[in-house]
């Protein structure tokens, strides 16, 4: 549950793009941050593509503590360079424990994976906390270096340097072995050099495939988060009028208890039933008496 809302919540929070459509941001959600206690480097937390930022968090955990006692719990995110560049503050003070929060917090605006320091759950005041869960979603734009792809805003055509060099300093026509070659040996070199050609040719064939099913992909994922995004909003207005019909009945109870039996037999012996013996005793005359007509005839 707590996977579909996040996924929900980065569609919600993310712009529109003016990209290709073959080539197109694409998003993802960490593992729960704080599931080896309560402190974490981002650095084992993120995945490291370039391009990377971070559009919101979303925490759940379980506090425990006396209602009459204060207490605050702080999720936060230092930030490189100093202070705080998240940080999410619940007041439980005179609040009773046991009770889990969830919660979703976007990151307006988004911000890169490089500004993001230390993550923590600290508590201020007297009580803990248990069962803390907290994840980072985010989006990753792959044009984020334009040389990526030629689709990509502000790509530049690679310009090959090629050096200038006086050839009749360097090469002598009378040293060329290739001059000297025979015919078959020189037959032999060109059809070499076409085999390399070739070789090459099946190389970029590859490399435009491996772009084009990553292209795809991308695609799929991001319309995969949409129609996760639309449920999450069926849910949530599922959830509203749920609510508004279990306000509208009445909680009472129906007083109930145990029931004894009131019957009693005055008499444990019941008498034969004489008309029915009377009954059985003539079909049993009738049916010998068909047996014995069969016999007869």
């Amino acid at each position: 549950m707590l996977k579909r809302l996040l996924l929900g919540a980065l569609v919600a929070f993310s712009p529109s793009y003016s990209y290709s459509e073959s080539i197109q941001p694409y998003f993802g959600t960490t593992p729960n941050a704080a599931a080896g206690g309560h402190t974490w480097s981002m650095g084992t937390v993120l995945p490291t593509p370039p391009g990377l930022d971070i559009n919101g968090v979303i925490y759940s955990y379980t506090p425990n503590k006396n209602t009459e006692d204060d207490m605050k719990v702080h999720v936060q995110n230092e930030k490189v360079g100093g202070g705080y560049i998240f940080r999410e503050t619940d007041d439980w003070s005179g609040a009773p424990g046991g009770i889990e929060i969830r919660k979703v917090v976007p990151v307006i605006p988004q911000l890169p994976r490089e500004l993001w320091g230390d993550g923590s759950i600290e508590v201020e005041g007297t009580g803990t906390v248990e069962d803390t869960n907290v994840i980072y979603s985010y989006k990753v734009d792959p044009c984020y270096d334009p040389q990526f792809d030629p689709n990509c805003p502000g790509y530049v055509v690679p310009v090959p340097v090629i050096p200038e060099v006086d050839v009749s300093t360097i090469y002598d026509a009378t040293q060329d072995e290739y001059v000297t070659l025979s015919n078959e040996e020189r037959v032999t070199i060109e059809e070499n050099e076409e085999v390399l050609e070739e070789i090459d040719e099946e190389e970029e064939e590859e490399e435009e495939k491996r772009k084009r099913e990553y292209r795809l992909q991308a695609l799929a994922d991001t319309n995969a988060a949409l129609l996760i995004g639309q449920d999450l909003q069926l849910l949530a207005m599922n959830r509203t009028v749920q609510t508004i019909i279990d306000n509208t009945y009445l909680k009472t109870s129906i007083p109930g208890g145990e029931y004894k039996d009131t019957l009693v037999l005055v008499d444990k012996k019941i008498d034969e039933n004489k008309q029915g013996l009377r009954n059985g005793l003539a079909q049993q005359l009738l049916h010998e008496q068909m047996v014995d007509m069969q016999y007869n005839n």
